[in-house]
């Protein structure tokens, strides 16, 4: 007895393997990025991102304080990147109002708003500490 033939993947991306699959899969994760620039939410978070890296070992005060200030930082990018994704997701499927697609919508917002607020709290936290301790 033979075994069922599988069908072709859709993706070639899923047939590479090694240093093609890994070289093709940083090229889409730039363009991921390039796109993300289009989102004026993620420019202003790269902007302070920009400034904020630095500063993050001027006032950590030890590694685990520049990988929490600095990765807090990270983290409402890629937060910010998942949400935009969503929303794309959502209006590839159709421009109609549904109940679902603004729940999605709203949960991923307040994604952001959550990892922003967490943000907020690691870096006041960490510059009471060194300006106040």
């Amino acid at each position: 007895m033979t075994e069922p033939q599988l069908p072709p993947t859709a993706n070639p991306q899923k047939a590479r393997k090694g240093l093609s699959r890994i070289l093709h899969a940083g090229g889409y994760s730039v363009q991921g990025l390039l796109a993300g620039w289009g989102e004026t939410a993620f420019r202003q978070e790269t902007l302070a991102a920009i400034v904020l890296l630095p500063l993050a070992f001027f006032f950590g005060q030890d590694w685990v304080e520049v990988a929490l200030l600095g990765g807090s930082v990270l983290l409402v990018m890629i937060v910010e990147l998942l949400n935009t994704a969503v929303e794309s997701a959502i209006d590839r499927i159709g421009p109609e109002w549904h109940d679902l697609s603004k729940r999605a919508k709203d949960m991923g917002s307040a994604a952001v708003l959550l990892s922003l607020l967490l943000c907020g709290g690691i870096w006041g936290a960490a510059l009471w500490s060194f300006f106040c301790a």
